[in-house]
């Protein structure tokens, strides 16, 4: 962004923070009035503080200028304090660039993780597995909870496919770059021949949607019960608890076994078709823009490749980036700060770009 057009909209912000500030203060303003103007005023605070501290110091660097001239004593001092300011100013530069990025409001959204074993057959199937224990370290890092809606498991430890919760603080802001096609490559256990073999699990990150965000219609769904049951077919409880339901305007389909009671196998159910449908809404606002700016902000296909995990090499790539960490242990023991940090570091640049516009 350039420097005058950085200043142009900060300049547009703090007239905005000023007229909040001015109606806060008017008389007779009601409660829930108050409460939407001081929330408008709670997010624009740290721009607000950091644009002013900003001001503040390019004053005083062109206040220093004009001692340069003066005693050489004094002059010595300006320049030096100049040099620090200078420094000062670029970092503040910096930081209100990040703030002036739109924030996405989905960011504070609790999710719901799809993981789906894809090519690769029951080698696959365990890798799906190795991603769920991923993501279930990573949610301890970061003290959220994750509660399994459904689970399909194989008989011998890998699961085809699951959906589950994830509640805590910005999940989605963390984990939102997760969707796509993960690549593992490796010896199976069951491979005699030593031969690396490559296999694949997609995994959906889903913003949990609120009744108000998503409207569905009771008569266009279609619920049936039926028999919760584990890993090849054993029954886990002897009640027709499931529940499956279908969304007849779109054809989505969602079920959930994991609870005994057949309310909170609904309730679950109706969560997960809650941020399916929100993720079509959002997909279509996506497939509005224009084609630059869907690189930008990153294209949400779940097709898209996005990461390989080489066993043999120890090393995991991000292909989006083109980052290569040889931290394969660490990372599969949920250790993704660093990764996401990555992420979210290059798509914020990408926004960056589409400001500047």
């Amino acid at each position: 962004m350039t420097n005058t057009g950085m200043l142009k909209k900060l300049e547009e912000v703090e007239i905005k923070y000023i007229e909040i500030e001015q109606n806060l203060n008017a008389e007779g303003l009601d409660p829930e009035n108050i409460r939407k103007l001081s929330m408008e005023r709670a997010e624009l605070e740290e721009i607000i503080d950091t644009y002013r501290e900003y001001k503040n110091v390019a004053q005083n660097i062109e206040n220093n200028k004009l001692l340069l001239n003066d005693d050489k004593e004094l002059a010595q001092l300006a320049r030096e304090e100049n040099s620090e300011l200078e420094g000062q100013k670029s970092r503040l530069e910096k930081h209100l660039e990040l703030l002036l990025i739109p924030k996405d409001p989905n960011d504070k959204k609790n999710v719901i993780l799809e993981i789906r074993a894809g090519a690769g057959g029951e080698e696959a199937a365990l890798f799906a597995s190795n991603l769920l224990r991923m993501y279930e370290r990573f949610c301890e890092h970061n003290n959220w909870k994750l509660e399994t809606l459904n689970l399909n498991e194989t008989g011998i430890g890998g699961i085809k496919e699951i959906s589950a919760s994830i509640e805590g603080r910005d999940v989605f802001g963390k984990l939102k770059y997760e969707s796509g096609v993960h690549r593992v490559q490796r010896i199976p256990a069951t491979e005699t021949g030593g031969r690396i073999h490559t296999s694949t699990a997609t995994v959906a990150i889903l913003a949990e949607a609120d009744e108000v965000d998503i409207n569905i219609e009771d008569k266009d769904l279609r619920i049936d019960t039926y028999r919760a049951s584990g890993a090849g077919g054993q029954h886990i409880n002897k009640t027709d608890s499931a529940i499956r339901i279908t969304h007849a305007p779109t054809g989505i389909v969602v079920q959930c076994q994991d609870e005994r009671s057949q309310h909170k196998n609904k309730a679950s159910a109706m969560k997960m078709l809650r941020a399916k449908l929100f993720e079509m809404e959002e997909l279509k606002k996506m497939n509005e823009l224009s084609d630059n700016r869907k690189s930008q902000v990153g294209s949400g296909d779940r097709s898209e490749k996005i990461r390989t995990y080489n066993y043999p090499q120890g090393r995991v790539t991000d292909h989006r980036i083109g980052v290569t960490l040889h931290k394969l242990d660490t990372i599969l023991d949920g250790d993704l700060s660093e990764l996401t940090q990555l992420l979210t570091t290059y798509f914020q640049a990408e926004s960056l770009k589409e400001i500047s516009n």
